[in-house]
């Protein structure tokens, strides 16, 4: 049949209506078979898809603990193929592949890289573009994935403990003192997370603790003394605030020279034009321990020799001694500093000398008044003799050459945390230190063992110096880098009880010299800081924070808005925190308010929902009792532990 016939038969088919059903369907075939088609090529591509997504997923977590465990490059590697393949469920491995990239091997490091790459062999697609009569449907589709697992290759922790008095009662419902408790629980993390520190063969440092035991201050050691994150020069508006050195007399006086202080006139000896501090001050507090004879001069004496007739004489020059006292120290320095002024308390700041409030100011409790008031009550820190006649306790407290002569024969040292020490009573930091080596290890549980309990509790001055402790610049500068990667820091901070400071009368004290507390860490509530009328405890604090309430509750509510800012700026510094009350009462208003201080400081959970709201990440805060404070720190292991694997 020629071609035009056959088109005037397909014409008369179209026009005759008595077949136009079949027609349709026969038309419709098509696209229906082709829909069909493409849904069950797509429902069964779409699977694959997903479980090489499963698989990929499971092999990247799988490998990263694996390499977390100490495997080597090419068992890691295995793994992972083996791990992907077996887990493909139903496709052909020889359809999918699997491209590795070890942490050690990526750019910026701590990630393992896994790639997967598919292609899908479609059943019906190729039959369909056939009917059709088109081309280049018969290819296979290819897609690729991607999987990183972020390896927490590093830990630094900061255990920030309360070393104040109440840690020496009971535990509840343990029969040991909260101290032993605490050493025993912190002693047991550190070994945990050592052991598996010690599994990550290809890492330096792994795992490092730090230690900043607190109460009412912080002690950063002794032999940080000269280091030049100090307040040398005596330039820090906090520096010379309790001193008067008008008081000095006209021969032996201190004078200001370009902010720095020095010793000026005859009086001074040998001593004069050297720079006076603090430091200086716990050099010039003398006692007398003792006396020598000491050559002053040489006089003429005759001496004879013979007698009568034979009698011969000379004069001789002999020397001329005299009894003179030997001096000693009276304390040391013991280690402890001031809090920084506002907004320097609640920092990481690092310490300048272009900033001179950003130094780190030691801490010298001054002498305080003779005199006893009308209940015959003394000064809290009356340590040394007052030196002055005059009746005004202020100017009796502040009088400065006191300070310069000795005391007397038999003046004892300072006992430690008294004198100029006061309220210096934890022992010093531990710096980060690598646990996975034994020395380290050793070195750390040795300093939780040291811990003693004494003193008032200052919480926020505890977790500003954990945060710096962690930092990689001074103070302390054995942190990593805070934009290195695969690195967590974090902080622990435990308290039994509320942030507090004390005016003299509530410890059984006078308070002659209207000082409105004892001498710690803030110095005294009852002066201005740098000439205003402001304490340094009431810096920065809202207007619901009184600043003329110099009461122990005011002062709690003051230390309670500093903590919380100061967790705020920590956690939005990256740092992690964790925070546990030890026998803490939500019956107790005060200890309510610490324990939700803790919570609302406490980071959130990577891992834990909030069993009470599912929908929420659990809090990275622990209400413990002495009887569950090992568990608690179990727990806070565990925490830590799954840390190493984020994805």
């Amino acid at each position: 049949m020629s071609g035009w016939g056959s088109k005037r038969m397909f014409r008369r088919f179209w026009k005759n209506r008595r077949g136009n059903y079949m027609l349709l369907t026969a038309v419709a075939i098509v696209p229906i078979m082709g829909g069909l088609a493409l849904a069950v090529d797509y429902t069964m591509m779409s699977q694959q898809r997903q479980d090489v997504l499963n698989a990929l997923d499971a092999a990247g977590v799988a490998t990263a603990r694996y390499i977390a465990a100490g495997a080597s490059d090419a068992a890691a590697t295995k793994y992972a193929h083996d791990f992907f393949k077996t887990n493909l469920n139903a496709i052909d491995p020889a359809h999918a592949a699997l491209t590795i990239l070890l942490p050690k091997d990526n750019v910026g490091g701590g990630t393992l890289k896994l790639t997967a790459s598919m292609k899908y062999q479609p059943y019906f697609l190729p039959a369909l573009t056939a009917m059709l009569g088109t081309t280049g449907g018969s290819g296979d589709i290819a897609f690729s994935a991607v999987s990183e697992v972020r390896l927490k290759n590093t830990l630094e922790v900061a255990l920030v403990l309360d070393n104040s008095g109440s840690m020496d009662f009971i535990g509840s419902g343990s029969g040991k003192k909260r101290m032993v408790l605490l050493r025993d629980a912190a002693k047991q993390l550190v070994d945990t997370l050592a052991a598996e520190g010690a599994q990550l063969k290809q890492l330096v440092n792994p795992v490092q603790f730090a230690l900043v035991p607190f109460a009412a201050s912080v002690n950063v050691g002794p032999s940080n003394k000269t280091a030049p994150w100090m307040d040398l020069n005596g330039i820090s508006p906090v520096h010379h605030e309790n001193f008067d050195w008008s008081s000095m007399p006209t021969n032996q006086k201190v004078t200001a020279i370009g902010g720095i202080h020095y010793k000026k006139g005859s009086a001074w000896g040998a001593a004069e034009n050297q720079i006076v501090t603090r430091f200086s001050m716990f050099d010039d507090v003398q006692r007398i321990t003792g006396y020598t004879q000491v050559q002053t001069g040489t006089t003429t004496e005759q001496q004879c020799t013979g007698s009568g007739k034979n009698k011969v004489c000379v004069n001789v020059t002999v020397p001329v001694y005299s009894t003179v006292p030997v001096h000693g120290a009276y304390a040391g320095w013991q280690g402890c500093v001031e809090a920084r002024p506002y907004p320097y308390n609640i920092n990481d700041v690092a310490p300048s000398a272009s900033i001179p409030a950003t130094l780190y100011v030691p801490m010298f409790a001054p002498d305080e008044t003779d005199n006893r008031d009308s209940s015959n009550r003394s000064a809290e820190n009356d340590w040394w003799a007052d030196l002055t006649t005059s009746s005004n306790n202020t100017t009796r407290q502040r009088y400065m050459p006191k300070y310069f002569a000795p005391a007397g024969f038999g003046t004892s040292a300072a006992a430690a945390s008294s004198g100029p020490n006061a309220s210096c009573t934890t022992t010093p930091i531990t710096p980060l230190t690598d646990v996975v080596s034994t020395t380290g290890r050793n070195q750390i549980k040795a300093a939780i063992d040291a811990m003693q309990a004494s003193g008032a509790t200052n919480v926020p001055e505890g977790l500003a110096w954990g945060w710096r402790v962690l930092s990689s610049h001074a103070p302390f500068s054995q942190g990593r880098p805070e934009t290195e990667k695969g690195n967590d820091k974090v902080v622990i901070v435990l308290t039994d009880g509320a942030n507090t400071y004390y005016t003299p009368s509530s410890l059984g004290y006078n308070d002659l010299a209207a000082n409105k507390s004892i001498y710690s860490a803030y110095g005294y509530a009852g002066k201005g800081y740098n000439g205003t009328s402001t304490s340094r405890i009431f810096m920065g604090t809202s207007s619901a924070i009184s600043k003329t309430d110099y009461s122990n509750g005011n002062y709690t509510n003051a230390l309670n808005e500093q903590f919380a800012a100061l967790c705020n700026q920590a956690k939005a510094a990256g740092i992690i925190v964790m925070t546990v009350s030890l026998d803490l009462s939500t019956s107790d208003a005060t200890e309510r308010a610490q324990i939700n201080a803790l919570k609302a400081c406490a980071s959130d959970s990577r891992f834990r929902r909030d069993s009470s709201n599912p929908s929420l990440p659990a809090k990275l805060y622990w209400n413990a009792t002495g009887s569950s404070l090992s568990n608690s720190f179990k727990e806070i292991a565990n925490e830590l532990s799954n840390l190493r694997i984020v994805g």
